[in-house]
């Protein structure tokens, strides 16, 4: 288990596109383990793989203290919509509002090759979705309507 650094938007590596994950195998197990002792260190949400250097379709997501592994995860269902404000720890400095589905279902696997699906709305789905759009090269900022300002928490 080893903390990684975190790469930060301009990098290139952060706009490609990951390749499924093939072999779950000890490799995966470490790089599981070292998204989350990194995630812990920076006290974030959620990490990619692509955040870390690595395109591979893996993420995690840990949110009210329930931790999500997500291999290979793809969107099942989604409903409705809202608008809440992101960061990210790829992009420093500033937060942004973005619109996301309200409810999702995403179906994915773990570290040893076994298929779940979760449920999640509100925050929780955006935690997810979040992390799922590093995945596919799009970062937060890419999908924001604006920039979140000071005088967005005056009202």
């Amino acid at each position: 288990m080893a903390i990684r650094n975190i790469v930060k938007r301009g990098d290139p590596i952060l706009t490609k596109v990951c390749k499924p994950v093939e072999s779950f195998d000890q490799k995966l197990a470490e790089l599981l383990d070292d998204l989350k002792d990194t995630l812990h260190k920076a006290e974030g949400l959620g990490l990619a793989a692509p955040q870390v250097g690595i395109l591979k379709r893996v993420c995690i997501v840990e949110y009210e203290g329930e931790q999500f592994e997500l291999v290979n995860p793809v969107l099942l269902k989604q409903k409705g919509k809202c608008v809440d404000n992101e960061g990210c720890l790829s992009v420093e400095g500033f937060r942004g509002w973005v619109e996301r589905p309200k409810e999702i279902e995403v179906g994915y696997y773990d570290r040893h090759g076994k298929y779940h699906t979760i449920r999640a709305e509100g925050y929780f789905a955006r935690v997810f979705l979040h992390e799922m759009d590093h995945l596919d090269g799009i970062l937060f900022c890419d999908k924001m309507l604006r920039k979140v300002t000071a005088s967005d928490y005056e009202k």
